[in-house]
């Protein structure tokens, strides 16, 4: 956003104007400048930590704002005081904000600030501090957590309608279109902050003081980051296997979705097993991947126009292990690596690269197998047009115990019947004249 329009830019100094009218309060006798000054610098510390190592790992750009503080802070101060908090962290920033970059921090600031504030006001009106100390002084946990449910959703209501209101004035979208959702996406996880400022709120009001509530909220940071770097490593294994089916798709237009539509019916089998999640996805992974190797094989041998001589195909048969050397690296692929390579191989010894027979050959890999089969027999191509889903399966169970496993052909049958099969992606789209496509190697075990 380097050009903001007019409009975004006076919904920016509107909400910084109201942020800077709610924090006024704060400067009158009576604020609790002690308690202030030290939530206000642990806010500010989480918000430089981005881009800084912790515990030897890089912390996620995104993993600026930690609600939790934020939130103690609406439960142990006035409103404005509150509201204060927000703003030297979120004015520091990270470094990485597009530009204009006083803009986006002081949009940042206003924002937080004004639900910092909106959440406090609520949370006073409901009644949450006489129910978080009691008359006696004692913490009353349970009776505040109405009180504080009601702050959470104004915290999120007030950042939802600002976000929106930026948005509608900053690109011109429909207010249906500006606020869609925004709420039902941050309640979520704001509530289990809230429940962490809570809890901070109620040690700091306990006779332990300060210091208790900030090492209850040092678990918690903690515990976001990991789950900040656990969703950025995702990312980045997704953003690694998209690029790699990519490649393959370009240098090989004919089976465009076909890696898809294989780690789509492993997923099927693999479920039918009843495989725990953390094997479906790496068999996922496995059906994504299976003809990454094809990256190594020429073009002209994956395109060519009529049959394959004996040199040629012996070419074609390495991708699996060309695709094995190209995921040896990965660690998050598991299982997978070995699907990669195994794929080909036959439950009668007659497959390739190994003649592995039976159980010689991995799980994943039979697998893959059977989904990699049916998609290429119920997808069309230039050669001949797509079998009908009952026609492939007939085939599979032909070939069953000879060149796949039944066990998985089984699966697969009983999943299609429970799911159906539903393709979003087809390979039908002619090649161009001068990349025509070689025929398949067998009625199911085609090239591919």
């Amino acid at each position: 956003m380097r050009q903001v329009p007019p409009a975004g830019t006076l919904c920016v100094l509107g909400a910084a104007l109201a942020a800077l009218c709610c924090c006024r309060a704060a400067l009158g006798p009576g604020t609790p400048w002690a308690a202030l000054a030290l939530l206000a610098s642990l806010h500010t510390a989480c918000a430089l930590l981005p881009r800084r190592r912790l515990l030897g790992r890089l912390v996620p750009a995104a993993f600026g704002t930690f609600f939790p503080v934020l939130l103690a802070a609406v439960f142990v101060l006035p409103p404005a005081a509150a509201a204060l908090v927000a703003v030297p962290g979120a004015l520091a920033g990270t470094g990485d904000d597009p530009r204009p970059v006083w803009l986006h921090r002081l949009w940042r600031a206003a924002r937080l600030a004004l639900g910092s504030w909106a959440a406090a006001t609520v949370w006073r009106a409901a009644g949450g501090p006489a129910d978080l100390l009691g008359t006696s002084g004692v913490p009353r946990f349970p009776y505040a957590l109405l009180p504080a449910a009601a702050a959470v959703l104004a915290f999120c209501l007030a950042l939802a309608l600002l976000d929106g209101a930026v948005l509608a004035a900053a690109e011109r979208r429909g207010p249906r279109a500006a606020w869609r959702g925004r709420l039902l996406r941050l309640l979520g996880p704001v509530a289990v902050h809230g429940l962490a400022g809570l809890m901070a709120a109620v040690l700091w009001r306990s006779r332990y003081g300060p210091p208790a509530a900030l090492l209850a909220l040092l678990p918690m940071y903690v515990s976001c980051w990991a789950f900040a770097q656990y969703h950025r490593e995702r990312a980045a294994h997704r953003n690694t296997i998209r690029a790699l089916v990519q490649a393959v798709d370009i240098k090989d237009g004919y089976t465009r979705g076909h890696s898809e539509r294989v780690g789509r019916a492993s997923v099927l089998i693999g479920r039918e097993l009843g495989l725990d999640d953390d094997r479906v996805e790496a068999l996922r992974f496995a059906g994504i991947l299976h003809d990454v190797g094809k990256l190594g094989v020429p073009t002209r041998l994956l395109r060519k126009d009529g049959p394959l001589t004996a040199e040629e195909r012996r070419v074609i048969e390495l991708h699996p292990e060309y695709g094995h050397e190209m995921v040896r690296g990965i660690g998050f692929l598991g299982e997978a690596r070995a699907a990669i390579l195994h794929h080909h191989e036959r439950l009668d010894g007659s497959g390739y690269p190994y003649g592995l027979a039976g159980a010689q050959i991995p799980e994943f890999a039979r697998v893959v197998a059977v989904a990699d089969a049916f998609d290429a027999m119920t997808s069309t191509r230039s050669y001949r047009r797509a079998r009908p889903v009952p026609a492939a399966l007939t085939e599979l169970r032909r070939c069953a115990g000879a060149q796949f496993d039944p066990r998985m052909v089984t699966a697969l049958v009983r999943a299609l019947d429970r799911c159906g099969w539903h393709p979003a992606v087809t390979a039908d789209t002619p090649p161009p004249a001068s990349a025509p496509r070689a025929e398949p190697k067998s009625r199911t075990e085609p090239a591919s």
